[in-house]
Formats: structure tokens, sequence, C-alpha cells
């Protein structure tokens, strides 16, 4: 019996450091939306929102404001990876993937036991995001200057001034 050969392979495209950086902020803002819709599967918690809290929070345009810029950082974060040039792109993400590491632990706080293992996923799985985004950040491929800048013409030195100039 023969067995078939491939004739080809696949070839692994480099991809380059924005598209992995908005693929993982695209990843970690559909998690904060279905995370935060999931807990409304808890019992009691659309009875309260029914009845103004959440999180202990009494709910307000203060309170709706914060989780707004909470989501809206993720969604400007993956236009700004595409755009920004490199030197700010890598800053940027170095920041503000820091920044929101604590504000997705933050997630867990007033948690029942009860759910201790949805909350260890699930922010266990954003932080992983936010490393990845911390790393490829951290390690965005650097090229020599000389490949990307043209060269300066350098001055000459004393003595090889001494041999251009025409002599009398």
């Amino acid at each position: 019996m023969k067995t078939l050969q491939p004739t080809t392979t696949l070839e692994d495209q480099r991809i380059p450091v924005q598209a992995k950086l908005a693929a993982a902020w695209t990843s970690l803002m559909f998690l904060v939306i279905y995370i935060d819709y999931y807990h409304l599967y808890q019992p009691g918690e659309i009875d309260l929102i029914r009845g103004g809290v959440i999180f202990e929070f009494d709910i307000s345009g203060t309170l709706m404001s914060i989780f707004f810029v909470i989501i809206a950082i993720p969604a400007l974060m993956i236009m700004l990876s595409m755009t920004l040039p490199a030197r700010v792109n890598r800053a940027t993400n170095l920041v503000v993937a820091s920044l929101y590491i604590p504000v997705m632990v933050f997630n867990a706080a007033g948690a029942s036991w009860d759910y201790a293992f949805f909350y260890a996923l699930t922010i266990g799985v954003e932080v992983l995001i936010l490393a990845f985004i911390l790393r490829s950040a951290w390690t965005w491929p650097r090229t020599a200057l000389s490949a990307t800048m043209p060269t300066m013409p350098t001055m000459p030195t004393s003595r090889e001034a001494d041999r251009t100039l025409p002599q009398a």
C-alpha cells in the first residue's frame, strides 16, 4: 500500500507584532464582556441590578462611566496597536497591560466561594492574555539602525582632508 507524501508544507507567515497585540486586546475585550454577561446567571444578580446595586456599588452615572472606560480601553487598544508608531505602541501596550492586571483581579472582589473556580479560571485567562501582551511588547523585534536609516556622510578626519585638498 502506498502512503501519500505531502508535496507541499504549510508556511508559517511572520505575523507583525501590531497584529498580535490587536488580536490579544480583541480577545481580552470579548472575554471581559462575556464574563460580565455570565455573571448575570448567578442567582440573585439580576434582582440586585433591578434594586440599583452592582458589586455593592449603587448604580449611577459615575459607575456606568467607569464601566464604559474599563471596556473602552481594550477596544481603543485594538486600534492603537495597529496604528501607533512602534516605539509609542510598545510603551502604550506595556503601560496599559500592566495597569489592567489589577483591574482584572478586582473582578473577584465580593465573589462568593461558590464561584471561586469561575473567577479563578476567568481571571487566570485574562491575566494570561495580558502577560502575552506584555511579552509581545517587551520583546518587540528591533532592527539595526543602519538597516532602517540612511547613513549620514561622515566628516573626514584632518588627515583625510589634507589628502583630498588640491596641492598648490
